[in-house]
């Protein structure tokens, strides 16, 4: 049973005039009369009582015409389904943050999506650091991700999202809480808690920012995320230094200070060279017009 047959067979089930359905569908009415019988001996019914007065329903007619509603609208769907995923506007996109970023970028990101590409599902992997993600995104487990640069390997493109300056995280009893904003200086002689990936971009920047203050930093524990970097600041075990977006984490027992003289780090969005999937492409123009900073149209890191 051919969906045009289905077609043809609605409009004369609505009509009850084969002339009017054949005007509907554009079609000669031979032709439309010559389907219905096609449809009817095919199925081995007959769908219509006709008379030189009038056209109706038989029962297995009035049944199909439910039938054939329910059918033609599924395929209809499955169309503009189809060609929504193949415009890159329906579908699930596997987006990745580290972990400051699900806190100043994903809300926005969340919005835009919902707003402009109403029918994408977000699966979203929140704390991931950006040594992860790149390889994530190599083994296709990530469309996009969230990342501090430089990017980890191979095969990797980024646009530049922010730039955050460091602040100090400290215990609430500690000696500089009382301070309004501190000088890298000042946290020579202190222990750090730090990211536990060698490739963190954090680290990195702490570190510069300490030797340009005449010392390096005394890293004594670790933690594999911002959260639990934190609880180990709040447990007393030192300071760390981290970006600016993590001011929106309210955690009992730690305290935030501006530090006036250490570096900045930047977040990107990252994606695989090449990429070819139509939604991801989609969703690098949105975010890439909407969130990203000024300045070069691209970086890579290849």
């Amino acid at each position: 049973m051919e969906l045009r047959h289905l077609r043809y067979f609605a409009a004369v089930a609505d009509t009850c005039h084969f002339g009017q359905a054949a005007e509907q569908l554009h079609v000669a009415q031979p032709a439309l009369s010559h389907a219905i019988r096609q449809l009817e001996a095919e199925l081995d019914v007959t769908l219509f009582h006709r008379t030189t007065r009038q056209v109706s329903l038989t029962p297995a007619g009035v049944f199909l015409q439910a039938e054939a509603a329910r059918l033609l609208d599924s395929a209809a769907d499955a169309v503009r389904g189809v060609r929504r995923i193949a415009g890159g506007r329906s579908g699930l996109l596997r987006l990745g943050l580290t972990g400051t970023a699900a806190f100043s970028h994903l809300p926005q990101i969340a919005q835009l999506v919902k707003r402009e590409m109403p029918d994408l599902a977000l699966e979203i992997q929140a704390d991931v650091l950006t040594p992860a993600q790149c390889e994530s995104l190599r083994t296709g487990a990530l469309d996009l991700g969230v990342l501090r640069p430089p990017t980890v390997g191979d095969e990797i493109e980024y646009r530049i999202l922010a730039s955050e300056s460091l602040l100090l995280a400290l215990p609430v009893d500690h000696r500089l809480a009382d301070e309004a904003a501190v000088s890298m200086a000042d946290l020579r002689s202190e222990s750090f808690v730090a990211y536990d990936n060698s490739d963190s971009a954090v680290n990195e920047a702490v570190s510069r920012s300490c030797r340009l203050a005449g010392f390096a930093p005394r890293r004594e524990h670790f933690a594999p995320g911002t959260a639990v970097l934190l609880a180990l600041v709040a447990a007393g075990l030192g300071v760390a230094v981290v970006p600016e977006s993590v001011r929106a984490l309210n955690l009992n027992g730690v305290v935030f200070r501006d530090l006036f003289d250490a570096q900045t780090v930047e977040l990107a969005l990252a994606w695989r060279s090449g990429e070819v999937n139509p939604l991801v492409q989609s969703v690098i123009a949105l975010l890439e017009t909407s969130l990203t900073t000024t300045g070069p149209v691209s970086a890579r890191r290849l």
